[in-house]
């Protein structure tokens, strides 16, 4: 895994604002088009604010998201209330390039709508990644059955956390991405960390590689 160790948490956010502006302008550069998908998470969110403040081809980028909560549209505790609120709703997106899970409908019916919108897409260009205290990221946990699907988005049900039926991205787009950034910050994530490093297959270790942007928090039990 490849990994850069930050300081702390601002500073970990502030490098993942400048890596992913980087990554936007490379791939529109490229292919005249981005497709970015965005975490949930207060790490995430520190990023999304600092994002906003940059020079990006924003008319060139499309948004999706790795995971939502199946809750009500405009609920707080949504993944997509939080991007508007930190980055979406002060940056020129057009409104047609961001694709929401349409959680409300439950996690069935969400699943298989945003599979098909999956399905029609071009590979992911860059996904942001979160990680929880037991190892989890995107809306995939430990020992839920949702780690066996394969489609492109997958129900999840009984989840460890709140609410306990969510929407997400599966290994096979997360996994196909051309870039990943993985965000760990805080010492709630150090047991999981050493736990990863010591073998474990939690959720978050069946990501390909990628770039693991940990703070010196995360970090504690290694140091």
């Amino acid at each position: 895994m490849s990994e850069k160790l930050f300081d702390n948490a601002e500073a970990l956010a502030g490098y993942a604002a400048t890596r992913v502006a980087e990554l936007c302008r490379d791939a529109v550069s490229e292919n005249g088009v981005c497709h970015l998908v965005l975490a949930g998470g207060s790490t995430p969110k520190r990023c999304y604010e600092l994002l906003r403040e940059m020079k990006l081809p924003w008319g060139s980028l499309h948004i999706w998201f790795g995971d939502e909560r199946c809750l009500p549209i405009g609920d707080a505790e949504r993944n997509d209330t939080m991007a508007d609120v930190a980055l979406l709703a002060h940056v020129p997106v057009p409104p047609d390039h961001i694709h929401r899970m349409a959680a409300e409908l439950g996690p069935e019916a969400a699943a298989a709508q945003y599979a098909e919108m999956l399905a029609a897409a071009p590979v992911m260009d860059i996904v942001l990644l979160g990680m929880g205290e037991d190892g989890h990221t995107a809306s995939l946990f430990p020992d839920n059955p949702a780690l066996q699907d394969e489609r492109l988005a997958v129900p999840v049900f009984d989840s460890p956390k709140p609410p306990p039926e969510r929407v997400s991205m599966g290994y096979g787009v997360l996994n196909g991405a051309s870039h990943r950034l993985i965000l760990v910050a805080g010492t709630g994530k150090a047991d999981a960390l050493a736990r990863i490093r010591a073998g474990e297959t939690l959720p978050i270790a069946v990501i390909a590689e990628g770039e693991w942007l940990i703070d010196r928090d995360a970090m504690m039990s290694m140091v």
